[in-house]
């Protein structure tokens, strides 16, 4: 291999709104090196930036280890364009790398929203690109899973012109057994399922055993009348205003490595009673639709939607390692199991017991997914119109249109337009990324919960494509915009905690949570989860330390006495509890 001798010269300085240049913690000039770790402290609205020297033909890798605040990493070129963004666990490692053409490269360094706290900058190593294409993505893959090979990993497959050209699989498909991942492994995709399920449904569509613009009602009759009409279309394009199925599922308690089966996810669906938003509304990406969308299958046909998929769409596409998988103790052999680092870095087992499907649960290959990629241009299973409703994108009732289709987001990678769906369910982590103008597609499957199998796919669909693709304009690095807006600080000592305590309970939901003072705090317990602590924001409303319950505001009746709150969280919002 060529040996390079590099210059690593790491400047590092800080920029915000009210002091452009003041330095940080440590001088200016200081070096960046392999063998030198940099200790700093992030403060809220300020980025540190290193400048790096590199030579043509260089690779360099490294990371932020975030000890107490999470990071965004940005990588830019000699002329300020943006190369890559890195955003992956909130604590631990940030990776980054760079390719260099030669000259001074910038690695920013800012806190996730407002965070403030303490990382280490480390610069991993420094070698030469490999000079093909299969050896750039083993560089890739090196970087993202570490030096460690006894690890979870990946599994990639490229597939240009219908035909796979490159497939590997790496680190461990189950690290008891010592069992490595192939390109053969099996891994459960997450809600890469849902394009399945919106082709299911296209399918169904186009033979005229349902309408898209059908009430769901008239398939299932045990939802809620909301006063609004809910079509199908609604269901597939994430605009039904329904309830998300996990955050509901959470909050009545469930922990999400439970036994979930089918019957325990419709029975809370079909008891709520309100929605997020009216139908059409907006776009809030919502697992309930596609759930909904899979039984909707399952009535029509008179078969479980595993059975149908399996005889009407991958059987025919000779996709043999592939099937929903609706049953929780059902036996798969070759499959990989899930993973994740704990706080201090120990791998422990991401446990999954879903018996659900629609929103997720299928399990598949690398290569069989290909071949699914491959009928997209190649069409065998479906029709013409099959695939023009894949693409139909949704017009929302104000009339902006979303880049979503039947569980396929419609985009754009520098000038090229392509279809991806990511999914992430315990530790498994997957993406399918699709140009279609160019026959190409690359396959990114991951049992560990840091990797990041989009930034992977889109690095490698840069070293196939790199004649096709058009740079990102030069983007200057800029302060953080100044808030012109005093806020005014909110007293919480005028507030008595204890007026908000007691046992409120969900008709919704049918469960109860018991909030009390704990050491001057607000706590909420439930049976099955660990107590979750509530902070005050203003009079009322109180943020909270678990996702499911995220924002809590309080309700008082006519007399101005706590009669209940509301959840909004995320993907559900007005979940209401009743005071007991």
């Amino acid at each position: 291999m060529k040996k390079f001798s590099y210059l690593l010269l790491a400047t590092f300085f800080a920029y915000s709104c009210e002091q452009p240049e003041t330095t940080l913690l440590i001088k200016e000039g200081s070096d960046l090196s392999v063998s030198s770790p940099i200790e700093s402290e992030l403060a809220k609205g300020v980025a540190d930036t290193f400048r790096i020297h590199l030579e043509k033909g260089a690779l360099a890798s490294g990371f932020a280890d975030q000890r107490t605040v999470d990071v965004v990493v940005k990588v830019f070129g000699p002329e300020n364009q943006l190369l890559g963004e890195f955003d992956n666990p909130a604590r631990g490692p940030e990776p980054f790398q760079l390719a260099s053409e030669g000259g001074l490269y910038k690695i920013v360094v800012s806190p996730f929203e407002d965070g403030e706290g303490e990382y280490v900058m480390v610069l991993e190593r420094v070698e030469a690109i490999a000079n093909t294409k299969e050896g750039k993505i083993d560089q890739l893959m090196k970087f993202a899973l570490g030096p460690d090979e006894a690890v979870p990993g990946a599994t990639v497959a490229v597939v240009e012109d219908g035909k796979v050209t490159f497939s590997k699989g790496y680190g461990y498909a189950n690290l008891e057994y010592d069992i490595k991942n192939t390109p053969t492994t099996i891994f459960h995709v997450a809600s890469v399922s849902k394009q399945f399920t919106g082709f299911a449904i296209a399918m169904l569509a186009d033979q005229g055993k349902i309408s898209m613009d059908d009430d769901i009602r008239k398939y299932l009759p045990e939802m809620h009348d909301f006063g609004e009409k809910i079509t199908l279309n609604h269901l597939v394009h994430h605009t039904s205003g329904l309830r998300d199925q996990w955050s509901l599922l959470a909050l009545a308690g469930w922990r999400l490595d439970d036994v979930i089966t089918r019957e325990q996810v419709l029975r809370l669906i079909f008891k709520q009673t309100e929605l997020n938003f009216k139908p059409g509304e907006e776009m809030l990406y919502c697992n309930t639709g596609f759930t909904l969308l899979a039984e909707i299958v399952s009535r029509v046909t008179g078969q479980s939607f595993a059975e149908w998929t399996k005889a009407n769409m991958f059987d025919p596409l000779g996709m043999k390692n592939t099937l929903f998988y609706d049953d929780h103790e059902k036996i798969v052999k070759g499959r990989a199991y899930s993973y994740y680092k704990n706080d201090h870095g120990e791998l422990k087992k991401s446990v999954l017991s879903y018996a659900n499907v629609g929103a997720t649960s299928l399990f598949t290959t690398v290569e069989d997914l290909a071949l699914w990629a491959v009928n997209f241009e190649n069409v065998s299973v479906g029709n013409d119109n099959v695939m023009k409703m894949m693409d139909q994108r949704y017009i929302l009732n104000k009339g902006d249109t979303m880049g979503y289709g039947f569980g396929q987001g419609i985009g754009n990678h520098k000038g090229l337009v392509n279809k991806t769906h990511g999914g992430a369910d315990a530790g498994y982590r997957t993406f399918i990324n699709r140009f279609p103008e160019q026959r190409f597609s690359v396959i990114v499957f991951s049992n560990l919960a840091s990797f990041n199998p989009g930034n992977i796919a889109y690095q490698i669909a840069d070293i196939y494509l790199k004649d096709q693709l058009t740079e990102i304009p030069a983007q200057p690095l800029e302060a953080p915009p100044a808030d012109d807006q005093p806020k005014e600080d909110f007293d919480a000592s005028s507030v008595t905690l204890s007026e908000y305590t007691g046992r409120f309970y969900s008709p919704e939901l049918e469960t109860t949570y018991m909030l009390e003072v704990v050491n001057d705090t607000l706590v909420a317990h439930h049976q099955r989860h660990d107590d979750i602590k509530l902070t005050i924001k203003q009079k009322d409303e109180f943020s909270s330390s678990a996702w499911w319950t995220g924002n809590i505001n309080f309700t008082r009746n006519s007399s101005n006495t706590i009669n209940g709150f509301k959840v909004n969280a995320g993907r559900v919002r007005n979940v209401a509890f009743e005071k007991q």
